[in-house]
């Protein structure tokens, strides 16, 4: 492509919350281009970190965090995203897993937020979770995407039950009596023994997406 329009490539990394976040230089090569998705700019501070917000070395995985003048305040007439969006000591959650390549680059990996984007609309994650925790089978649950070529993405039930699991159509006719709309509904069930956790406790939901991902 770059030799047939006779222009300069660049890839960058960056999202609507945050605008921009790295990029590479013009007339880089294309090998350098395919290695990450460009350097941290200037204005902008880019971390990341594992569960529990403590910094990975150089070229593991973990949670990419922003910070910097161009990040929004907050999403409209959505707060409770708004505060999930936030850490405590003020870095936005990209939602975006990455690591941090040996020349300084920015190598995107994956996705960390509890978000689910479902025919272009966001899936209320944990508006979801807190009603189906309510149901007398479920213990523990968690909802994760799965990846769909039609719509993108469906949400997927992770439950740890109490008892006699439950069903994925008595799940769903719980949801329908608290009036969540139905194309929120998760469209899969998987039943655990027990979810993977941080030593801190939180679910490892990063570890859910692979598991019920296709193989």
């Amino acid at each position: 492509m770059q030799e047939h329009l006779g222009v300069d490539l660049v890839s960058l990394w960056g999202m609507t919350e945050v605008g921009i976040c790295s990029i590479h230089q013009l007339g880089s090569s294309l090998s350098t281009l395919a290695a990450s998705d460009g350097k941290q700019v200037p204005y902008m501070g880019l971390r990341i970190v594992d569960d529990d917000l403590q910094p990975v070395p150089d070229g593991t995985e973990g949670r990419l965090q922003a910070r910097g003048p161009s990040i929004i305040l907050g999403y409209r007439d959505q707060p409770e995203l708004t505060r999930d969006a936030q850490t405590p000591d003020g870095w936005f959650e990209t939602g975006d897993l990455g690591r941090r390549m040996p020349d300084g680059g920015i190598r995107i990996t994956g996705r960390s937020k509890d978000i689910i984007i479902r025919g272009g609309q966001n899936v209320p994650v944990v508006e979801i979770e807190n009603l189906l925790a309510q149901h007398g089978k479920v213990r523990d649950v968690a909802v994760v995407a799965y990846p769909d070529e039609r719509l993108g993405e469906r949400g997927c039930a992770v439950v740890v039950p109490e008892g006699t699991p439950p069903t994925l159509r008595e799940l769903t006719a719980h949801l329908e009596a608290a009036g969540m709309a139905k194309q929120f509904w998760p469209e899969r069930l998987e039943i655990r023994e027990a979810m993977p956790r941080t030593p801190s406790g939180k679910i490892q939901k990063y570890v859910l997406r692979r598991e019920v991902a296709p193989a």
